[in-house]
């Protein structure tokens, strides 16, 4: 792997700007500092997003035509899309996540995560070992999205499996064996999305109204699927995984002395399920005093960013609400900034409400694991039982 991006090495000392070869030999510009990743992700111009979702391990041919066989294909729709056709496909999207349209499934799903939340409880008070991934915050995301873009009913395991397979393919370290398995994997879902994008209502049926090719409201609705879902599920884990360590935060939180959305962002701020976010160099330039030819590949890494000492008065510690606290970058920067942070805060919101009472008096019986992988935190579990 190129390098891990949380974890002991997101508290390392590194440079600025340090060139790092990845697992295939092909070197990489890492930018660590926080105004520097900003400068990245905010100029469009000279830095790029069309290498995105360009695969870190490249794809062998074998498993490409595995994914031709499926006819998978991810035009430039959203995070890859540096023309002129993003402002309007973002709009459309940014339009069904509207946060007055996010604050409306409030209700909803408190009432779920509260009804989760008591099952778990009493789960708990007998003695049973639980898992907060799992039976608590894996599907939610998911189905809040469902209800927001109108996506049909899909079986949510197999939309789970398929969206983490497209996090290993396209940003993990693979093997050529394994590679085939994922594309066969993800190529084997397309057609459902193919369908849905041609016959759905909601989010599909205003791409097709506005005169997307179908091959852009898959785009749309893949990274959706993958990176509007996934990802806050994974967050919510690590999130509620960091605040067994907190005791103090979950007395706050009991109290109200410490609030709800400080939790949140400082839990973005150190606990972000995106680390890093890559861009190319369309001319050349300077990075940091640091010559940048054209066509370097920059992995802006967000998770480091949050933790720069010029911005956070305390960088490696939990602590809500401090200076600093809500200039993270987790949800990135610029026009490509991620169209559903609302969606997300709001659904840690009221995770960390109504399921941090579930904390006070464990153990952890197993930690979430995260597999190496350039962008994603995957974890894959997180058990606990009473103390």
């Amino acid at each position: 792997m190129l390098f891990r991006g949380w974890g002991e090495s997101v508290n390392a000392r590194w440079p600025d700007v340090a060139t790092v070869l990845d697992h295939v030999g092909v070197g990489h510009l890492v930018v660590t500092r926080h105004a520097l990743v900003k400068q990245v992700l905010t100029d469009p111009v000279t830095f790029r997003p069309d290498n995105a979702l360009d695969a870190v391990t490249p794809i062998p041919v074998t498993a490409l035509r595995i994914l031709a066989g499926h006819r998978f294909r991810l035009p430039p729709t959203l995070a890859n899309n540096s023309g002129a056709s993003h402002p309007e496909i973002r709009g459309i999207v940014a339009d069904a996540l509207h946060p007055t349209r996010v604050a409306a499934q409030q209700p909803w799903l408190t009432a779920l995560v509260r009804q989760r939340v008591a099952r778990l409880t009493a789960a708990l008070d007998t003695g049973e070992t639980v898992d907060l991934y799992a039976d608590l915050v894996a599907d939610l995301p998911l189905l809040v999205l469902a209800r927001l873009v109108e996506l049909p009913d899909a079986p949510v395991a197999a939309v789970k499996e398929f969206a983490r397979a497209a996090l290993e393919l396209f940003w993990a370290p693979l093997d050529a064996d394994r590679q085939r398995a994922l594309a066969a994997e993800v190529g084997s879902f397309h057609p459902v999305l193919r369908e849905f994008a041609a016959t759905g209502g909601g989010l599909a049926a205003r791409l097709r109204a506005a005169g997307h090719s179908p091959d852009v409201v898959v785009g749309a609705l893949f990274f959706l699927l993958v990176a509007g879902q996934e990802t806050t599920s994974q967050f919510l884990t690590l999130l509620l995984h960091r605040l067994t360590g907190e005791p103090e935060v979950r007395a706050g939180l009991r109290t109200g002395e410490v609030a709800v959305a400080d939790v949140v962002e400082e839990g973005l701020r150190l606990e972000p399920p995106i680390v890093t976010w890559r861009r190319v160099a369309a001319v050349d330039t300077t990075l940091g005093g640091t010559a940048v030819p054209t066509g370097t590949s920059i992995v802006a890494w967000l998770a480091r960013a949050g933790r720069d000492p010029e911005v956070v008065a305390a960088p490696g510690e939990f602590r809500p609400g401090q200076r600093g606290s809500r200039r993270h970058l987790a949800f990135g920067a610029g026009a490509h900034r991620c169209v559903g942070a609302q969606l997300a805060r709001m659904e840690a919101a009221v995770v960390v409400a109504e399921a941090a009472p579930l904390l006070d008096g464990v153990t952890v019986v197993r930690p979430p694991w995260c597999p190496d992988n350039l962008t994603f935190r995957m974890p894959d579990t997180f058990v606990i039982r009473r103390s």
